[in-house]
């Protein structure tokens, strides 16, 4: 295996790139965060997309499209999406929300290399909104990005693990 990961591991790794880009994601894209091989890339998809089609009763579901896989929620629960997801956020900057929750604290260059340029517009968004606040690094010239006590308030979450 030319990757410092298990077949497993990696299954794992891809299935986390792809939730937390949001949207269609190449294999090369993959094997840049991932350094692993195209083959080994294309082995844990089909493994992904083999575990997502055997819950049938699950809500999301891994896609190949003509720009790349996808983790998306299955056509049959899209109606949910607009009774539960805030009217003031749409997916693409809750995405963003919740890897920057995650991680929390994460490095702007580290969320903007995982979730895109577009992520600047969210991060600026989220800031006006009050669900994260920014610091410079004190080496370096990114910022620390971090959620606040809104962001705890907003959705009920006392405490996200480690």
């Amino acid at each position: 295996m030319g990757s410092e990961y298990t077949n497993s591991n990696l299954v794992t790794q891809i299935e986390a790139i792809l939730y937390l880009k949001g949207k269609p994601t190449t294999c090369e894209e993959i094997g840049e965060l991932t350094q692993a091989n195209e083959e080994e890339i294309e082995s844990a998809l089909i493994k992904l997309m083999s575990d997502y089609a055997h819950r049938p009763e699950g809500a999301l579901e891994v896609v190949e499209t003509p720009a790349g896989y996808a983790l998306q929620l299955r056509h049959c629960c899209q109606n949910l999406l607009e009774n539960l997801v805030p009217a003031d956020l749409n997916t693409a900057t809750l995405r963003t929300l919740a890897a920057i929750a995650l991680t929390n604290p994460i490095l702007q260059s580290d969320l903007i290399a995982v979730r895109g340029s577009g992520a600047y517009h969210h991060v600026q968004e989220l800031l006006e909104l009050g669900f994260i606040r920014k610091r410079r690094q004190e080496e370096g010239r990114s910022y620390w990005l971090e959620i606040t006590d809104k962001f705890h308030q907003y959705f009920e979450i006392d405490q996200l693990p480690s």
